[in-house]
């Protein structure tokens, strides 16, 4: 069983949807507590529209798995809201291509890594969906995955986090 994540930062629309279809994405599992970005298809009802029209299911797990509210991480990986989250993606993953999803790029400074952790410890292989030609799949001491490759030319020209 594999599960993939992805984060949607310094990406375009068409980019996301190529990568997903790419990996054969059947079900995508969004965990930012707060669904919002700065572009209309990376907030909760874009994202939602973008995957339909690909085939593929949304799922909004900000409330179980969005990262912890007033609490400590490690409290909030023993809580019942984050186990009952975890257990919701290995039930789909069992049957579908499942995907889960964060604002950050890569995986080291994002909360979805304690989230695969878990998944790891669980027997699911997780593969960190990094750009068009880089996945990560930690080994078991987890060193930083690969930076991704920032474009020369586009949208982003270094004025700070895209969302």
């Amino acid at each position: 069983m594999k599960v993939f994540t992805i984060g949607t930062d310094h990406r375009t629309h068409y980019d996301f949807a190529r990568l997903l279809l790419k990996y054969g994405v059947e079900v995508l599992f969004d965990v930012r507590r707060t669904p919002e970005s700065r572009e209309d298809y990376f907030r909760r009802d874009g994202l939602q529209a973008l995957a339909a029209g690909q085939g593929i299911d949304y799922l909004f797990m900000g409330n179980e798995l969005g990262g912890p509210r007033d609490q400590s991480y490690p409290q909030w990986t023993g809580g019942d809201e984050f186990k009952r989250g975890v257990d919701i993606i290995r039930s789909k993953a069992a049957r579908r291509v499942c995907c889960i999803l964060c604002a950050e790029r890569t995986p080291e400074n994002c909360h979805r890594l304690l989230i695969a952790d878990h998944l790891t410890r669980l027997g699911i292989e997780v593969v960190h969906i990094i750009d068009e030609t880089t996945v990560w799949t930690p080994p078991p001491e987890r060193p930083r995955p690969p930076a991704p490759a920032r474009p020369r030319h586009g949208p982003w020209r270094g004025r700070g986090p895209r969302r």
